[in-house]
């Protein structure tokens, strides 16, 4: 099967992530079928427009299901005959994970096991998945590299994502499906969840509302654009682990198990930038101070992320650059045109 003609399942592609990926995927000559649940943890009408703004490619077309219906995602995967799957559906936030923890067990355990089962039955290419820097959790030696511990999570979102990381190294090893798992870092950007910090920020104050900032702005992220991210994610599309019997020679610091197709992947721009700093980029970009509530650390947060993408480059050539002022004026540039708010 030519390049050209390749068929990726993306789930989660009306969210903010899956959207610019499956944007990617259409223009690199994919067929991309999209798989979301549509729920409405945050603005339904945002996802819709993405989901809209996709179709208007006819290579794309997409299934309005929850990952927990099995019968639906199967018969998805039926219709779809998926070269690559890509999973990024989740209940995704960190701090929503504190009020409705169930949620989190739902979707991210349960819809990742049927998701699993599917892939199972499908056997594709390469199955990608999403999983979190929040898996470092209290991990304090940074940058973070794949190798380090991730046995100490603080939030559940965190432990759920962990969770997958060991249900799909279970299911490589089983059935030799090859999968990628890659861990994001503060993804920002247009179209963006309206429960992201910069999203918040750039809301409050062009409503003229302070902002909360935590922990006294003491935090620092590693924050990644999400063109870059997407890039990264199709690049490593044609970086299939390699069974455990066909493997040559060793890639420095790679995570691939010793057991099955199984690896993987930090996604960041492998900087630690503070917090305070990230907020004057906003306030520079609209060209407005913005009033701050100093409030102590939340329950379940990390002061710091940071990546190494070593491997990443290894594996494709490639890690994401895009500077923080470069992409935080292109997220206000969308807010003030999607949004239709005029510069005071």
């Amino acid at each position: 099967m030519s390049h050209e003609t390749r068929r990726a399942l993306v789930t989660g592609s009306a969210g903010f992530i899956g959207y610019h990926l499956c944007k990617e995927l259409l223009d690199a000559g994919f067929e991309v079928i999209g798989f979301d649940g549509m729920t409405d943890y945050y603005d339904v009408n945002l996802k819709r427009r993405r989901h809209q703004n996709l179709l208007q490619n006819p290579a794309f077309r997409a299934t309005e299901a929850r990952l927990e219906d099995l019968d639906a995602l199967r018969e998805t995967f039926e219709d779809a005959r998926p070269d690559i799957v890509i999973h990024l559906a989740a209940q995704a936030g960190v701090r929503y994970s504190l009020e409705n923890p169930r949620s989190y067990v739902e979707t991210n355990i349960l819809g990742t096991f049927n998701l699993l089962e599917c892939a199972k039955e499908a056997a594709p290419q390469h199955l990608l998945m999403a999983s979190t820097s929040s898996v470092y959790g209290a991990n304090t030696d940074m940058p973070f590299v794949e190798t380090h511990m991730t046995d100490t999570p603080l939030t559940l979102y965190a432990a759920t994502k962990k969770s997958n990381e060991n249900m799909a190294h279970a299911y490589a090893h089983l059935w030799g499906l090859p999968i990628t798992m890659f861990r994001f870092f503060t993804v920002y950007g247009p179209y963006g969840r309206p429960d992201l910090a910069l999203f918040k920020f750039a809301k409050a104050a062009l409503e003229g509302r302070p902002i909360d900032v935590y922990n006294h702005g003491n935090m620092s992220r590693d924050f990644t654009y999400v063109s870059d991210l997407v890039k990264a994610v199709r690049l490593l599309i044609d970086a299939a682990p390699e069974p455990v019997d066909a493997r040559t020679t060793p890639i420095e610091g790679d995570t691939l198990s010793p057991v099955g197709p199984h690896r993987v992947v930090n996604i960041g721009n492998g900087q630690n930038v503070p917090l305070m700093d990230f907020i004057s980029e906003i306030e520079r970009s609209l060209s407005m101070e913005i009033e701050k509530n100093f409030m102590d650390m939340q329950m379940g947060d990390v002061p710091g992320t940071w990546a190494n993408s070593d491997l990443l480059e290894r594996l494709t050539g490639y890690r994401p650059d895009t500077p923080v002022s470069e992409g935080i004026d292109r997220f206000i540039e969308w807010y003030l045109d999607y949004y239709d708010v005029k510069r005071s």
